[in-house]
């Protein structure tokens, strides 16, 4: 049964702007018109109960438009996208602080959200009494917040502050605080929007463990984050919003390929950002497959990139391929072999992924060349970290070798190497 249903969810805003510096020469007349028209723009707003917005001219903005999504009870969804995608309003929306303006939204269960630093936060109150307050506002009784008191100051661990008003804590005792009220009152649904990042490391991992244990106790989870490595690893569907539409929802590692395809850089401008004064990148593409995000472990890439070098030098050009997991995690970096001395010209190399190297998930392959002069100094022409997406998938068949087992095999290769199995007598 679904959680959350959003229907045709769309939220518009009225943006103001204002045309007076714009323009070099300003008549009298044009100042008292545009004034009056102001006015009674702003008069008929109020009367009507709009929002009053300052301004000569008002445009009409779609943060969100037409979405529409299912989460099942249980899972935890990433939501990704740029900045001014609409994650944010999405999650407001969800959390019922902002009406929409089209759409509906279906909820099964008590939404707890996290979505600033100090929601729901009374900053003269103590910690202890915003504890009592922030539960009052999820709807818990009095008992219920009693009865998790201890391990929510132990998880945020405030013990020494915790009747201290609330204004004089930091920004990460404030978010250890807050997250830890909205994970351990027994939400059915907890929002998370990038807050997290205030916190530090050990604090985020923490968190991270406290959303999988709140998905495995059959809770839904959703979770804003421009660090791919967090919806990676806690989130098994993603859901990617472009310019307030709904791109692409499915598996988490397809929504972050999806998510890096559309931000990659194309065309002329690529080419131009990277280069030097000996070589210059032209391009990079992927052979032996159709579809980037339906590449098996059964398949053999080629990746191959296009350069051109400017000039003779006396050294050698080395193109080079990194390879990245999801996380951002270095998987390899593999160097072309036996390169000789460069003549000017365009050329392109070439590098083979044999069979069954790869595990399964989402890559990223950064393209660099290397110039290497005599003497032993060497420099960088060119690298493009984000130059290739593609995701590997495991159908699991007869050649996957499993012998019938369902989980995720660990690791970021999985060569098949030769093994031998004797009886000893």
């Amino acid at each position: 049964m679904p959680a959350i249903i959003v229907e045709n969810l769309s939220k518009s805003y009225v943006v103001g702007h204002n045309t007076a510096h714009a323009e070099r020469y300003t008549a009298l007349r044009d100042v008292l018109a545009r004034n009056a028209r102001n006015l009674a723009r702003k008069t008929r707003d109020m009367f009507y109960g709009r929002a009053i917005v300052q301004g000569d001219e008002v445009e009409e903005f779609w943060a969100l438009k037409d979405v529409s999504f299912e989460v099942k009870r249980g899972e935890t969804l990433g939501i990704i996208g740029r900045n001014g995608a609409g994650k944010s309003t999405l999650l407001k929306v969800l959390s019922r602080i902002t009406e929409p303006t089209k759409g509906r939204i279906t909820t099964r269960g008590r939404v707890a959200s996290l979505l600033e630093v100090g929601t729901g936060f009374h900053p003269e109150l103590t910690g202890r009494e915003n504890i009592f307050l922030n539960g009052a506002i999820l709807g818990m009784t009095r008992a219920e917040i009693r009865r998790k008191f201890d391990e929510i100051v132990a998880f945020a661990e405030v013990e020494t502050f915790l009747d201290t008003p609330v204004k004089r804590y930091s920004s990460g005792m404030y978010v250890r605080l807050a997250f830890a009220v909205a994970a351990h009152l027994e939400p059915e649904i907890l929002v998370v929007d990038e807050v997290l990042a205030v916190g530090d490391a050990q604090f985020q991992k923490k968190c991270l463990g406290k959303m999988d244990d709140v998905s495995k106790e059959g809770r839904t989870v959703l979770f804003v984050s421009h660090n791919m490595a967090m919806i990676s690893n806690l989130c098994r569907k993603g859901l990617f919003l472009n310019s307030g539409k709904l791109e692409f929802q499915g598996q988490s590692a397809d929504a972050v390929i999806k998510y890096y395809q559309a931000t990659s850089r194309q065309g002329a401008a690529y080419a131009r950002e990277f280069m030097s004064d000996i070589a210059e990148l032209l391009g990079a593409e992927l052979f032996g497959v159709t579809d980037f995000s339906d590449i098996t472990i059964h398949d053999e890439l080629v990746v191959r990139m296009r350069y051109k070098i400017k000039k003779d030098i006396d050294g050698k050009c080395v193109p080079n391929f990194h390879f990245f997991t999801a996380d951002g995690s270095y998987a390899f970096v593999s160097s072309a072999s036996d390169v000789t001395r460069t003549a000017p010209g365009v050329y392109h190399a070439d590098c083979r992924i044999p069979r069954r190297l790869l595990n399964e998930g989402a890559y990223f392959v950064g393209v660099a060349l290397t110039t290497f002069f005599e003497g032993g100094t060497y420099q960088v022409d060119f690298y493009d970290r984000n130059a290739l997406t593609f995701n590997v998938r495991d159908p699991v068949d007869e050649r996957s070798g499993r012998y019938g087992y369902a989980g995720p095999v660990p690791g970021v290769v999985r060569p098949q190497l030769d093994w031998s199995i004797g009886q000893e007598s």
